[in-house]
């Protein structure tokens, strides 16, 4: 059994209703779909159990009705674990996981700015990366956000 086996093996183990949710793209590199709500007693188990103690960046995607929301996290031995959650559109919150690691501040900055994603418990700061005129509301990682724009051009250039 490899190592990422024995890893997916030991995370379905402990949280069975992750069977069949976890999966091993190639070597070193893991991926699991996990609901919002247990995402972080997951993310406890894996870095007290699992040793994924390197957060490498988080991802955040426009899947339409959702945006998704990656947590790359890595051990010591270059195995790295993508947890995945997903978080409606219409009102995208999730919980700051600073408590963990202190550099996802950064991360979870950007979450606000590109994406429209609130971050409760993330202390107030500066923006990143978009800069602090930027219009309220306006989150351009979003995939209708070209369209928004557009649409706004076009109503400038008509009237």
């Amino acid at each position: 059994m490899t190592n990422e086996e024995e890893i997916r093996q030991k995370i379905s183990n402990k949280f069975n209703f992750l069977e069949g949710k976890i999966g091993i793209s190639r070597v070193r590199r893991l991926t699991a779909d996990v609901p919002q709500e247990k995402f972080e007693d997951i993310l406890k188990y894996v870095i007290d159990e699992a040793g994924f103690i390197i957060l490498c960046t988080i991802t955040g995607l426009d899947e339409g009705e959702n945006i998704g929301i990656v947590y790359h996290l890595a051990r010591t031995d270059g195995i790295v674990l993508n947890i995945k959650i997903h978080v409606k559109k219409s009102a995208p919150v999730v919980k700051t996981i600073m408590n963990y690691f202190n550099g996802s501040v950064i991360y979870e900055r950007e979450l606000i700015d590109m994406l429209g994603v609130k971050v409760d418990g993330l202390p107030p700061g500066s923006r990143y990366p978009l800069p602090d005129d930027w219009p309220a509301g306006q989150y351009p990682l979003r995939k209708d956000w070209k369209a928004e724009m557009l649409d706004k051009k076009e109503v400038k250039n008509n009237g």
